[in-house]
């Protein structure tokens, strides 16, 4: 059961956004990159379990707090609370890009997230109680196996280039001829590098980050040790690695570079209407809809302090401005893309390489400064900066550039 758990900290919305990623680095590099970051976050478990163990507690918050005080804890709530805001609203995102496309205003993707909002997530966001394993049953991950499954299938099913003609048919039209006048486009490429490829890390840490989860887990674990933890992991992140691997991979091979950030929403170029479609789109939808509330949970928990007598005023009006903040950001801003690079460049890279090997250097006092265990977490914890970094920085340099695109195509009009 802690696998399964485990395995739905990990699922998200994530995978809907790796076969753009895959179109943008080329099979091989994504597949390199896809080892790296899933080995990175194993080892990053590592170390958050050990810290864990020599630090005497299993609280996120209350680590950085024993290894740098105030600062620390700071850090790793508003790293927790980013990441936890960035995932609500990808999930947000994945309401809006889940619908059918027709005229009628009710389908229309932010009404229907407006709409999803008031009558489902509110209110399961305004219970008092709700556990980050509330859901445990396993219906989320078995939507995302669902709809693994379909994007497998419609490989065989959607024909490689795409006929001028062939966009936007139905169910009821048969294929038509397969123009093979561009078969260029239809070559997978093993490596690629353009302005869209520093979207790939982030990508990769955003869809691998179950960090925060970690720690609970453990201590609900019966007959609780490191080891097995680890082993959990281990199962974890191989099942979620192998379900990536697939989507992405089928995915690209789908569109190639024709690819959208958001997989699902590639699909509406080619069908107006599939029945197929129409069911996993309603069950990514079912499940990132039951995921919100469980995602906003510590966020809320976060803001309303733990040592408060709970007030149901405050929590009212904390749970009704966090809602509104992201339907405004999940309205406004262009793509999903931009939510998963900026979230995975950030938060993600703290949770994942920064925090538990700058905890794990400071709490684990056993071992010297020149051990190989301290060495390697110091390594990871440069590689870490780097990455935030760096990553940050050719993101924002690509939102400058697509700005200044954009004045210079509405100036030549």
């Amino acid at each position: 059961m802690s696998v399964f758990n485990l395995g739905n900290a990990i699922m998200g919305s994530g995978i809907l956004g790796l076969s753009y990623a895959m179109a943008n680095t080329g099979i091989a590099m994504f597949v390199i990159l896809l080892v790296a970051v899933a080995i990175f976050s194993l080892y990053s478990v590592h170390l958050l379990l050990k810290t864990a163990n020599e630090g005497g507690s299993l609280v996120y918050e209350q680590l950085g707090y024993k290894a740098f005080g105030i600062p620390g804890k700071l850090a790793a709530s508003c790293s927790i609370t980013m990441q936890n805001f960035g995932g609500t609203i990808s999930e947000h995102a994945n309401i809006d890009v889940c619908v059918v496309f027709c005229s009628a205003w009710y389908t229309n993707g932010d009404y229907l997230v407006l709409l999803v909002t008031v009558a489902i997530i509110l209110p399961l966001s305004l219970l008092k109680n709700l556990g980050y394993l509330g859901y445990t049953s396993g219906f989320s991950l078995l939507c995302m196996v669902f709809f693994l499954i379909v994007v497998i299938y419609k490989k065989f099913q959607i024909p490689c280039p795409l006929p001028e003609n062939f966009i936007n048919i139905t169910v009821n039209v048969s294929q038509p001829q397969v123009n093979t006048t561009d078969e260029e486009c239809c070559k997978p490429k093993y490596f690629v590098f353009n302005s869209q490829t520093v979207y790939a890390v982030p990508i990769l840490t955003f869809a691998f980050v179950c960090h925060p989860a970690i720690l609970p887990m453990y201590e609900e674990l019966k007959d609780r040790s490191r080891r097995k933890m680890q082993n959990v992991a281990n199962v974890s992140f191989l099942g979620m690695f192998v379900m990536y691997l697939l989507a992405a991979l089928f995915g690209y091979l789908t569109f190639n570079e024709a690819v959208e950030p958001e997989l699902l929403h590639t699909y509406s170029k080619v069908y107006n209407f599939d029945v197929v479609l129409l069911i996993v789109r309603l069950a990514v939808l079912t499940a990132v809809t039951l995921t919100v509330p469980v995602v906003l949970f510590p966020v809320i928990n976060h803001l309303l302090g733990a040592s408060k007598e709970f007030s149901w005023p405050r929590h009212i009006c904390i749970t009704v401005a966090l809602l509104v903040c992201v339907n405004i950001l999940v309205i406004f801003v262009p793509t999903i893309r931009d939510i998963f690079g900026f979230i995975g460049a950030s938060a993600a890279a703290m949770l994942i390489f920064i925090l538990p090997s700058a905890f794990y250097i400071k709490l684990v006092r056993k071992e010297s400064m020149k051990s190989v265990q301290k060495m390697g977490a110091t390594l990871f914890l440069i590689m870490g900066f780097m990455v935030m970094i760096s990553s940050m920085a050719l993101i924002i340099a690509d939102w400058i550039h697509n700005a200044g695109s954009s004045d210079e195509h509405a100036d030549g009009h």
